[in-house]
């Protein structure tokens, strides 16, 4: 596909491209937070909305049950209550279905929802879904990716590239 095709589709969608990974957040600190009603593990319905006038910790995960995501989703439980104490909630967002996170949240005893995003649509607002690339197949996939929204739903933190080891202690040094 032509470089400009990809550039107009990508603006269609509200994302714009990045030099180096081929896409650009198409969230800025300070923007008001894309809307969203995802369902999580047990079937219930989490909108944004919901939330307003607490800050949220929305985090993009690739895949449940895989080590890097198993790592992350355990680094957020273990450092919930420091979250909650100053007046956040944690959501993880991942392309698996329901069934999928149900079960990932129960092996891990998670006390945060898991929602599900299974065409990426809520991701792609968010500028966490997109083409990757790995051992050189292209394939669309979540960029590992955490936004701290505030009591307002305006976006006040963006993390790229997430590495998940310290992770958890970047995102409390945040809210």
């Amino acid at each position: 596909m032509a470089s400009w095709w990809k550039i107009y589709v990508a603006a269609l969608n509200g994302l714009r491209l990045k030099q180096e990974r081929g896409r650009e957040m198409a969230l800025k600190t300070g923007a008001k937070a894309p809307t969203f009603a995802l369902r999580d593990g047990n079937g219930k319905l989490h909108r944004l909305s919901q939330y307003k006038g607490k800050k949220v910790v929305l985090y993009f995960y690739p895949k449940d049950g895989t080590p890097g995501c198993t790592l992350e989703a355990e680094d957020f439980n273990r450092a919930r209550k420091k979250i909650e104490a100053k007046g956040a909630v944690v959501l993880g967002v991942s392309p698996d279905n329901e069934v999928s996170h149900k079960r990932f949240s129960q092996e891990l005893s998670l006390d945060f929802p898991l929602l599900a995003d299974p065409d990426g649509s809520v991701s792609a607002k968010y500028g966490a879904y997109g083409e990757r690339s790995l051992y050189g197949r292209k394939f669309n996939g979540i960029y590992r990716s955490t936004m701290i929204i505030d009591e307002d739903g305006k976006v006040a933190k963006i993390f790229e590239n997430v590495k998940v080891k310290g992770h958890t202690k970047e995102v409390l040094k945040s809210l």
